[in-house]
């Protein structure tokens, strides 16, 4: 009876966790989520402080402990001998190794996909140039507010609206970008922007894989490259896909994630 219970336990299926980007929100994640529950995996699809259905002004969000804390809330949760796979897109790669670095033990792989990937966040000139996107070469596509005074960074932002599928859709279906164009939020830009992390042996103990994006106009393939190159991830995989593939290539992306739980044996 007992090695019936240890079998059964063995074979639970992964329970994977998605963490949105910058002004999105547990909607971002609808194709996986139906792709994986119907494969009889657990999916829990969060909204980070301010982000999708959380009332919160992003503006009165000034640090990551707050915009990342229903995600280390939930890691803090879970059953002692439980591991999760946990999936950050864009900004929430941020999110994603903040929360490895605190619960290491609750979390078996952490995947980056077409996300910010930095060992110790927003350090150094070079960390921004990796991690931060660049969208100059669009002209003024930023609709900022300052809620700590003009004389302040900006502590929200959003693409404005004319601008959104060029950058963050232009592959992804057309019911899609008008989907997400009616739910994305201003997002805490300075809460992520001043993202630092200490030195945590933690979040070396967690095995990690990027997802590259091969069209991405939002965080550049030159700059997922040189955040793998300055902290190798154990694995790296690539779709030809633009800056949300969870729109654009929705069943590559699940299959990806697919044998990432595979492997975790």
């Amino acid at each position: 009876m007992a090695e019936t219970a240890a079998a059964t336990a063995s074979e639970k299926p992964a329970h994977f966790v998605l963490v949105h980007g910058i002004g999105g929100g547990a909607w971002c994640w609808y194709k996986i989520r139906t792709l994986m529950e119907s494969s009889g995996y657990t999916v829990s699809c969060l909204d980070l402080t301010s982000a999708g259905i959380d009332p919160t002004d992003p503006n009165t969000v000034l640090a990551l402990d707050h915009y990342n804390k229903p995600l280390l809330d939930f890691l803090s949760t879970l059953p002692v001998d439980e591991q999760v796979i946990l999936v950050g897109h864009s900004a929430g790669g941020l999110s994603v190794t903040q929360a490895s670095g605190k619960f290491p033990g609750k979390i078996r792989v952490a995947v980056y996909v077409a996300a910010t990937m930095l060992k110790y966040g927003f350090r150094t000139d070079q960390d921004v140039k990796d991690g931060a996107p660049d969208l100059s070469g669009f002209g003024d596509v930023n609709d900022l507010t300052f809620g700590l005074g003009p004389d302040k960074p900006p502590t929200s932002t959003i693409i404005k609206q004319e601008f959104q599928r060029s950058i963050f859709y232009q592959m992804s279906p057309l019911e899609d970008s008008t989907l997400a164009a009616m739910l994305l939020k201003p997002g805490p830009v300075s809460a992520l922007m001043t993202a630092k992390f200490a030195e945590e042996a933690g979040v070396e103990r967690v095995r990690r894989v990027y997802i590259k994006t091969a069209q991405d106009r939002m965080v550049k393939p030159q700059q997922q490259d040189a955040m793998i190159a300055r902290w190798p991830p154990g694995e790296v995989f690539t779709l030809d896909s633009d800056h949300s593939p969870f729109f654009s290539t929705p069943f590559l992306l699940f299959g990806l994630l697919v044998k990432v739980a595979a492997s975790c044996g």
